[in-house]
């Protein structure tokens, strides 16, 4: 018997379509391999980009609770009928935290809206081409980009 309740660390990706996936993941390699062209001063100032970067769980979050706040706002000055807002969304969150899936996933997938594990597969790849990592054998920023990309694969 299969569980309902999927594995953290990918929920997010296997219900994405696999198009968008493939489209967030080409999009992550291009940036890899541009900040390989650019050199070390656009490494620094992309690796600053991602830390500002809001990941998936970020922006389904502060979407639902400005759902829930507006919807307890309407349901106890308009109509009461509005208290049903925030118990949906509340629904669509336990939802998402058991199988990985919500409403508002597919929309924010397609918009490229990446989970924190694909921002760090980002941050580590442009670390290794920057260099921080001892066990790296080469350093040098004409190393192969399809070898760091792969590094940072599962």
């Amino acid at each position: 018997m299969s569980s309902k309740i999927a594995p953290s660390a990918d929920r997010v990706a296997r219900h994405t379509g696999e198009s968008a996936n493939e489209r967030i993941r080409r999009r992550t390699e291009a940036h890899i391999a541009y900040a390989a062209q650019q050199g070390p001063q656009y490494i620094e100032q992309r690796l600053q980009e991602l830390d500002r970067e809001w990941d998936v769980e970020r922006c389904l979050e502060t979407g639902a609770a400005s759902l829930s706040l507006t919807g307890m706002a309407l349901g106890a000055t308009v109509n009461r009928k509005w208290f049903l807002l925030p118990a949906a969304v509340a629904g669509f969150l336990m939802q998402h935290a058991l199988q990985g899936w919500c409403p508002p996933l597919p929309m924010l997938r397609r918009l490229g809206v990446r989970t924190a594990d694909e921002i760090n597969r980002e941050r580590y790849a442009l670390k290794v081409l920057r260099g921080d990592f001892a066990e790296v054998a080469s350093t040098d920023m004409n190393r192969s980009v399809t070898e760091v990309i792969s590094a940072t694969r599962h």
